[in-house]
């Protein structure tokens, strides 16, 4: 029985290295990929088959460029690079595969992990992705923090991107709670993108979370890659909260993705007047479930709402910054919705250029605004 046994794990464990070089090759998704395990049962009996055969599956084009590409890749070196850069993989086929995830429309074959965040664990699938803006206003910084502080505390797993903004404030808190937070990157898992978030990355992966995608190693970023990391976000969770972000924002990409797995869409309604507002407002006219307060979420999948530091709704609890004069108090107001450059704030107040400028430069002085070449924010 135990050489039985013991020739099933080697069988599989072989298996398993073609699901990795398959992963490998850019031209096939995890549809593809399905379609090869229909046909030829395995990926290992895939990876040896004949040209003809591979052309039944894959067509002429693209079991050229296959043959090519399997006679030049060695997978014994890939192996080892995953061993010498400390990333481990899961196949979709594998029981620590994450189950939420499994259950999704297009789930990886393969996925690349960094970290130490156990995907069978009891909890491990009490995850909820947390997406927005990147170019986050004052009060979009304020209700993540409040949210996933909140969440954090109630056991969840933050899932977000690792892009600035939402995501990274999202990570970061959770982080700060004594929380756990998975990242979900649209390159390889050995690469930090964007590098200014390299010190979250390296916290995520040292303190018990974990950096996942499914291109290979040395990957880098595309602009393809990213919708459908989104996708991922989205399987890997319960539900999914949008905080902030335009009509247009990649952040209703994920929301989109999570209606279609049928998991719960949240969004937080901010003020009209903001274009940061557009994109959670779009999504409750889609049926996303506004909510003003984790605890909102909390009841939606039934959970008992433990001791967290943050008793009042978010929406009440936002500090308004209060300017010395009414032309300050009048920029003030203004930067409290959205991030705006110096011809829209001339045209917003009415006052002319010389004004704006010199109220602008006081208010930098006095620490209460902050400028990113022409763009002013809070």
């Amino acid at each position: 029985m135990r050489n039985v046994w013991g020739n099933f794990m080697n069988d599989f464990m072989n298996e398993r290295n073609y699901y990795l070089g398959f992963s490998c090759f850019p031209g096939i998704g995890p549809v593809k990929f399905n379609q090869i395990i229909k046909r030829f049962n395995s990926a290992k009996e895939a990876w040896f088959a004949s040209k003809k055969d591979l052309e039944e599956a894959l067509g002429e084009r693209l079991s050229t460029k296959f043959e090519v590409f399997r006679n030049s890749f060695d997978l014994k070196v890939y192996a080892n690079k995953l061993i010498e850069k400390q990333v481990r993989f899961l196949t979709i086929r594998d029981s620590e595969y994450p189950k939420l995830l499994k259950q999704s429309k297009k789930a990886p074959f393969v996925l690349y992990i960094k970290g130490k965040f156990d995907f069978s664990a009891k909890d491990s699938d009490k995850m909820i992705g947390v997406v927005g803006a990147r170019k986050i206003t004052v009060y979009g910084r304020e209700v993540t923090k409040i949210f996933c502080e909140e969440l954090a505390l109630n056991g969840f797993v933050i899932v977000s991107g690792l892009a600035l903004g939402v995501d990274a404030i999202a990570a970061q808190t959770a982080l700060e709670n004594g929380g756990k937070t998975i990242a979900v990157l649209g390159n390889g898992v050995d690469l930090c993108y964007p590098s200014a978030n390299k010190n979250l990355y390296d916290q995520i992966v040292q303190s018990g979370g974990a950096v996942i995608a499914e291109v290979p190693i040395g990957e880098t970023p595309g602009r393809g890659l990213f919708p459908a990391r989104n996708r991922i976000i989205a399987g890997l969770s319960l539900g999914v909260l949008v905080t902030e972000g335009t009509e247009d924002s990649g952040s209703l990409i994920t929301a989109e993705c999570a209606l279609a797995d049928k998991r719960s869409v949240f969004a937080v309604p901010g003020p009209i007047t903001s274009q940061m507002s557009k994109g959670p407002y779009k999504l409750i006219q889609k049926g996303a479930k506004l909510v003003t307060s984790a605890e909102d979420i909390l009841r939606e999948f039934k959970i008992i709402r433990g001791s967290t530091s943050a008793e009042v709704e978010p929406l009440k609890s936002l500090k308004v910054k209060r300017g010395d004069t009414k032309d300050e108090q009048k920029i003030i107001d203004l930067l409290q919705n959205e991030q705006l450059n110096f011809d829209q704030l001339v045209r917003k107040t009415g006052f002319d250029t010389s004004k704006i400028a010199s109220t602008l430069s006081i208010l930098e002085i006095k620490g209460f605004i902050k400028s990113d070449g022409s763009i002013y924010s809070l």
